[in-house]
């Protein structure tokens, strides 16, 4: 249990060279609008160990992570999470990857992900003022303009930690492309948003999901999550012919399986580019094709508030709860943090947890 006289420790990343050091933190005076969580416990993200390896520039020094839930242990004046409830000590919360203003042109059209001065967290320098901003450490300063969405004490922590990474940004993904009940769905690439894809995909009421990945380990637990077919990149193209191709959801990010989600996707039907986040090899289409197949394609990069409450509701009563804490091991302490981005590098496991005790 966290001493709560204790100050906060943070794993302060330096870069490469300097790696991790355990920093106390002075707690936060909060400004309005602001609140202290006291973090139960943050996974790993993908994004994070690009940042770790050198492959993607981030502010220094700085506190990684974004995946996290944790118990509010103190607020600065009228805070509401997304269905306007106050915010209180002692609740369960995860919050939304970066934070939105609400007046810019884009928070006004719909895209507060991308608002103009959008802080995240997990990927900017520490301030004076913002020294705890990110979720590799025993509390997590949330500042104004940051979405918050209570968490139930049933949604175990190992579950509910990737929701404001993972599973939100697969909740916005299917919105986008409008996936609903009776659709035939592929997802390709059957990593923890894959998996995430196949089992929102099957809750919606998707009549086929096709889960498409290089990996047979993969393949066969997508089975397990819901997929109604698992083929591997050769075989895609004639199974999609053969069940239809209304969504295609691709998530791995490699140009050929980009290339595939164009080459299949069928009349009328919608492709979400999601796992796309690095510069890569061109993709091409043919035009006239697009153009008398009525197709449809977005890309799609993190989420809104709502589309993390639908994350966590999702979570809470997926019928494969259990698979999806099986995808993350036991956590190891904060002050094994290297150890934990070791075995998140190592790949064993979709998600490596830390815990903070």
């Amino acid at each position: 249990m966290t001493d709560p006289n204790a100050l906060p420790l943070a794993a302060v990343w330096s870069g490469p060279d300097s790696g991790f050091t355990l920093e106390p933190q002075p707690r936060p005076e909060l400004a309005p609008g602001e609140v202290l969580v006291r973090i139960e416990l943050a996974t790993i993200c993908g994004s994070d160990l690009h940042t770790i390896a050198g492959d993607r520039p981030t502010p220094l020094p700085t506190v990684l992570g974004h995946e996290a839930v944790g118990f509010v242990e103190a607020v600065a004046g009228d805070v509401r999470t997304v269905d306007g409830r106050p915010v209180e000590t002692g609740q369960r919360v995860t919050w939304t990857i970066g934070t939105s203003c609400g007046a810019c042109r884009r928070c006004v059209r719909g895209v507060p992900q991308k608002c103009t001065g959008v802080r995240k967290y997990g990927h900017e320098a520490i301030t004076d003022h913002w020294r705890l901003n990110g979720g590799l450490a025993t509390h997590c300063h949330l500042v104004e303009g940051t979405g918050l969405v209570t968490v139930p004490d049933s949604l175990p922590a190992a579950v509910a930690a990737p929701a404001n990474c993972a599973t939100a940004t697969v909740v916005c993904a299917a919105r986008r492309a409008g996936l609903s009940a009776g659709d035939s769905v592929v997802v390709i690439g059957c990593g923890m948003l894959g998996l995430t894809a196949v089992a929102y995909a099957r809750e919606l009421g998707a009549e086929h999901v096709v889960a498409c990945d290089v990996d047979a380990s993969r393949r066969e637990l997508a089975l397990a999550f819901g997929a109604t077919t698992a083929c591997e990149p050769a075989e895609l193209a004639g199974i999609a012919e053969k069940y239809g191709a209304d969504v295609v959801i691709e998530l791995s990010g490699n140009h050929r399986a980009v290339q595939s989600a164009l080459d299949i996707v069928g009349m009328d039907g919608h492709v979400a580019l999601v796992g796309s986040v690095s510069p890569g090899p061109a993709v091409g289409f043919e035009p006239n094709a697009f153009v008398r197949n009525l197709s449809h394609v977005v890309g799609s990069h993190n989420y809104t508030v709502g589309d993390l409450a639908e994350a966590v509701r999702f979570l809470t009563l997926t019928s494969v709860q259990d698979l999806f804490r099986d995808l993350v091991p036991d956590a190891l302490p904060l002050t094994d943090i290297d150890a934990a981005v070791a075995a998140a590098r190592e790949g064993t496991a979709p998600r490596v947890a830390v815990r903070m005790d």
